[in-house]
């Protein structure tokens, strides 16, 4: 493909990004993949240069773009080289018409720039969610110590104690330490939440929204595979992945409970009561994970954001029901908005008198209202808000 070929190319993209955004369809990853899935005459540079033109455009708009050629002029204008690509020769961009529209910059739509704002994100801490996420490890200590595995390059150690940072891109899925289970990738902010659970060996933990079961791989190996450790969650298909990866570390002490929604103490009745921990990573806007899937921010409406509120209370309520007498509620969101976070938190507590935060002492973040949060700027993590909650004595 010649540099004009690659820019089209990014632009039909974005097209279908955009498209997918206002749907609610595939995330760009995932339209990428399938957008040469059906051009293999594209080679892996084509490839490298085309995800690398469309993931530029995409953090280069605030507000969802108009088209993609107005998404990729908006990238022009950061970056002059792309400009004279727009030549109308062979397969690239037809020539810039005088008066063309070009897509508005910023951080998001302005609605959520200012609940952004509210939460005390300043423009500063906003900017850096949109930079390229690095790729961190978790050294799986149920088969290897941080400080002595042998790994093809060396890594930079985290804040997370068992967490390790590579350059993004790096093909760690190809190295024999993570085939044989030893490291999984998982960042290291999401690792440093897990560790505010305190579970410990023995206990009987809940992850209640697990997903395909990152955080329930480093629970696991928090209780030294020991103990009682229940990953459920209403997503049968990302819950089927949790199998073969706890086969992978290791991991004996995982079982899985598919929930049917509204019916979640139902599936869970066996635990109601007996749980020391639980764990709710809960479904959120993900702002906090812009670095990741910048094109989440188009995808999210208010609407939305006050739904996403709503079942994250639901949850908490659910919590409450499987706890024992002496455990904790931990309540995960990879937000920075304070609706998702400490606002969400406050309201859990002036609600029922009888729970309280317990202080947390982790290794990144700062204080936000009754738990902590990380950010980008200020810890190199993923955005995150936790809080370890128990019920008053």
């Amino acid at each position: 493909m010649t540099p004009s070929a690659r820019v089209q190319a990014a632009i039909e993209i974005v097209d279908e990004v955009i498209a997918a955004a206002k749907a609610g369809g595939a995330p760009a990853d995932r339209l990428i993949a399938n957008y040469f899935k059906a051009r293999r005459y594209a080679g892996s540079k084509d490839r490298r240069a085309v995800r690398e033109l469309v993931y530029g455009a995409i953090r280069a708009c605030g507000p969802v773009p108009g088209s993609g050629r107005a998404a990729m002029l908006r990238l022009a204008e950061i970056d002059p080289a792309i400009a004279p690509l727009f030549d109308g020769e062979g397969h690239g961009p037809a020539q810039v018409r005088e008066g063309e529209p070009v897509a508005d910059g910023g951080i998001a739509p302005d609605w959520l720039v200012a609940r952004l704002l509210a939460s005390d994100i300043d423009h500063t801490e906003a900017a850096a969610l949109l930079d390229r996420a690095p790729l961190d490890l978790r050294v799986n200590t149920l088969k290897a110590e941080r400080a002595g595995l042998d790994l093809p390059e060396p890594g930079e150690p985290l804040a997370a104690p068992h967490g390790l940072r590579f350059d993004a891109g790096t093909q760690v899925e190809q190295w024999p330490a993570y085939r044989d289970g030893a490291i999984e990738v998982q960042d290291g902010g999401s690792q440093i939440v897990c560790l505010a659970s305190g579970a410990e060996p023995g206990e009987t933990v809940i992850d209640l929204c697990a997903g395909a079961g990152g955080k329930t791989l480093a629970l696991a190996a928090q209780m030294e595979n020991r103990g009682v450790l229940v990953a459920s969650d209403t997503d049968r298909t990302r819950l089927s992945r949790l199998g073969p990866r706890a086969a992978r570390a290791g991991v004996t002490i995982a079982s899985t409970v598919l929930l049917d929604p509204g019916k979640e103490l139902a599936a869970l009745a066996e635990y109601a009561g007996k749980a020391d921990r639980v764990l709710i990573d809960a479904p959120c806007s993900g702002t906090g994970t812009w670095r990741r899937n910048p094109e989440a921010r188009w995808r999210l409406t208010e609407k939305r954001l006050d739904q996403l509120v709503q079942v994250q209370s639901q949850l908490m309520e659910i919590a409450k029901e499987l706890v024992a007498p002496n455990g904790t509620i931990t309540f995960v969101t990879c937000s920075l908005l304070d609706e998702e976070g400490a606002g969400q938190v406050e309201r859990f507590l002036s609600a029922d008198p009888g729970w309280r935060a317990e202080p947390l002492a982790l290794p990144a973040g700062r204080e936000r209202g009754e738990g902590t949060r990380l950010t980008p700027h200020h810890d190199g993590t993923d955005g995150f808000f936790v809080a370890r909650l128990a019920q008053t004595r």
